[in-house]
């Protein structure tokens, strides 16, 4: 069953980007364009060049479209949760200690699920390493070769 299980990894780490990428640039995509509802649930937007909710928002559009499609994924997932960590003590944890409490789970989890990426790589289906195969240069480490296990 561990074995079985180990050789999934990459694929279940690839699936676990793709979704974090997904919702996390609909955020932005909220955020900027007002979609899903925008940030008031009527379509509102944030406002161009405000501090920090617009440039939360491109991070999130940007950052996310990045991590969904496996491109550039460390460096977007260590910036995206950056950003979530910042969020959540500048705006969230003000309002009280626990994050249900204070409305950031969003944030915590987003943070803490960005983390986990930049250290898991992108796993399978990543233009990372459709990239590298392609070039020649896809040097085979540690984490590819071993699953990682507690």
């Amino acid at each position: 069953m561990t074995g079985r299980l180990n050789r999934a990894q990459p694929y279940a780490i690839g699936l676990f980007r793709i979704v974090v990428g997904l919702l996390f640039s609909c955020h932005g995509a909220m955020s900027l364009f007002g979609a899903f509802g925008g940030v008031d649930g009527k379509g509102g937007t944030a406002a161009t060049g405000a501090w920090p909710n617009w440039y939360a928002a491109v991070i999130e559009l940007v950052g996310g479209s990045l991590v969904l499609l496996g491109l550039g994924t460390r460096i977007a997932a260590l910036i995206a949760s950056g950003a979530m960590a910042y969020a959540y003590f500048k705006v969230h944890q003000p309002e009280g200690l626990w994050p249900i409490e204070n409305s950031g789970e969003g944030a915590a989890m987003y943070c803490w699920a960005m983390f986990l990426l930049i250290f898991t790589g992108s796993g399978a289906f990543g233009l990372d390493r459709l990239f590298a195969k392609r070039s020649g240069t896809q040097r085979r480490t540690a984490p590819d070769q071993t699953p990682v296990t507690a």
